[in-house]
């Protein structure tokens, strides 16, 4: 099956069908899966939406909602519904989806839905609300495969069974006491596999990967990532079972996580949707340029230092902002190196060292190349041998002072609770501007007009 492009094609066809009976609608739906409905539903108006949902059976439509993007409104969609067909979609839902949906809705708006649930379903999506979104409590799923340790494998087989009849997929069965604390995993073929009168006290694995309610997202899927785990199991802190978070939930959150980075590291809001309007958008970016705004002004105040320089040597006012617009790419490519870096795990302090010394040296081998390039111009074009030192040395410098910050400075946030991908892009912009006009003015003037 090829991943699924939204094209006009596509769109002009559900158009149409829109403007015909519901069977002709019904008809054309069924050709595409429900992850690309969810992806043409951007293209559509509310109430063209809300008719398909209505035609679209409740196993499907839940699958639409599930895949839908917050921002494109699938709550929205849910409360306006029908009361009866709404509940028949969320008792569809998956737990976990169920209150990522509900969740973004009021509180009168919630109760509603959940008042027409069944008090089981209604409990465990009630309980999960209760956990912050970004923590293994707020992405994991109620619904899981449990067994007791005390059971023997017919009697465990039977329990599988039983329990596995409501649920889409599963590869890993946990195992609790008669407290429900968790003892261990087994997977479903060591089960099968397993003798005839073999215990599953005798077939758990007691050495496994878990993690409290409460721990972040990233750490969550760092774990996954670590360990190649389809799930992990989600525990209190008397290591009572609460849930499971798996691998689907885990791909949304690094694409998230990601999204977020970019977005902090271009000094924009994460708050700002990538499909918002431009009102939004002013509002979540203007903050960073005023600050920016500030920082450049602290760069041209250093030019203002050397008017006399920049009076005598013109020339020297064109090379310093390709010396300051060089620095200012080499640090980003340093800054985007060590944020990921540090995104994927907390680095120790020799990680941390290794990776200021690799970006120290790679800035003065660059700066070097690159300062050699520029000497050679100023050599040729402007019969000046020593502006081209001036340049290969304010080149070089400044590359190197670019190296460093890029990697040191998201470090020391870090280790300070600041987020790195939020003010770093700012302060190593900053360094790199200033730096980029200082040294090249400082050494003209005492090299070129010495008095």
């Amino acid at each position: 099956m090829q991943s699924f492009d939204l094209d006009k094609t596509d769109l002009l066809r559900i158009k149409t069908a829109l403007e015909a009976d519901d069977a002709e609608l019904e008809t054309v739906l069924k050709e595409y899966h429900a992850s690309e409905i969810a992806i043409l539903f951007e293209k559509l108006q509310q109430e063209e939406k809300e008719r398909i949902i209505n035609i679209l059976p409740a196993d499907v439509a839940s699958e639409v909602l599930s895949e839908m993007d917050e921002e494109h409104g699938p709550a929205e969609l849910l409360v306006n519904l029908d009361p009866e067909k709404r509940t028949e979609i969320v008792e569809e839902l998956d737990y976990d989806d169920a209150t990522d949906i509900i969740s973004q809705l009021d509180e009168e708006d919630q109760q509603e839905i959940l008042e027409d649930l069944d008090h089981e379903d209604a409990s465990s999506i009630r309980a999960l609300m209760t956990y912050a979104e970004d923590t293994a409590g707020g992405l994991m799923n109620s619904e899981i495969i449990k067994v007791n340790i005390n059971l023997d494998k017919k009697d465990a087989l039977d329990e599988i069974i039983r329990q596995s009849e409501e649920m889409e997929e599963f590869y890993t069965i946990c195992v609790v006491d008669n407290d429900d604390i968790l003892k261990g995993i087994l997977s479903i073929k060591t089960v099968i596999k397993a003798r005839a009168d073999a215990r599953i006290s005798d077939l758990v694995t007691t050495d496994f990967v878990y993690v409290k309610a409460e721990l972040d997202q990233e750490e969550v899927a760092r774990l996954i990532k670590q360990y190649n785990l389809t799930s992990i199991p989600v525990v209190d802190d008397n290591m009572k079972l609460l849930g499971r978070v798996t691998v689907d939930d885990i791909i949304d959150v690094m694409e998230e996580e990601n999204t977020e980075d970019i977005l902090k590291i271009s000094g924009v809001s994460e708050d700002e949707e990538l499909s918002g309007n431009w009102v939004e958008a002013v509002k979540s970016r203007l903050p960073w340029l005023v600050i920016n705004l500030g920082t450049a002004f602290l760069a041209a105040s250093i030019i203002r230092t050397f008017d006399d320089t920049v009076a005598k040597l013109s020339i020297i006012s064109a090379y310093m902002t390709i010396i300051a617009g060089m620095g200012g790419n080499a640090a980003t490519q340093a800054l985007a190196v060590t944020v990921r870096r540090i995104s994927l795990s907390d680095l120790s302090d020799k990680q941390a060292y290794n990776t200021v010394l690799k970006e120290f040296l790679v800035g003065m081998i660059n700066g070097a190349a690159n300062g050699l390039i520029v000497f050679i111009v100023a050599f040729f074009y402007d019969a000046n041998p020593m502006l081209g030192l001036v340049l290969f040395l304010a080149m070089t410098g400044n590359l190197i002072i670019a190296g460093l910050t890029g990697a040191s400075i998201p470090l020391i946030l870090k280790r300070v609770g600041i987020d790195p991908a939020v003010a770093s892009s700012i302060i190593i912009t900053t360094f790199t501007d200033c730096i980029g006009f200082l040294l090249p003015l400082y050494l003209a003037t005492k090299l070129l007009l010495k008095q």
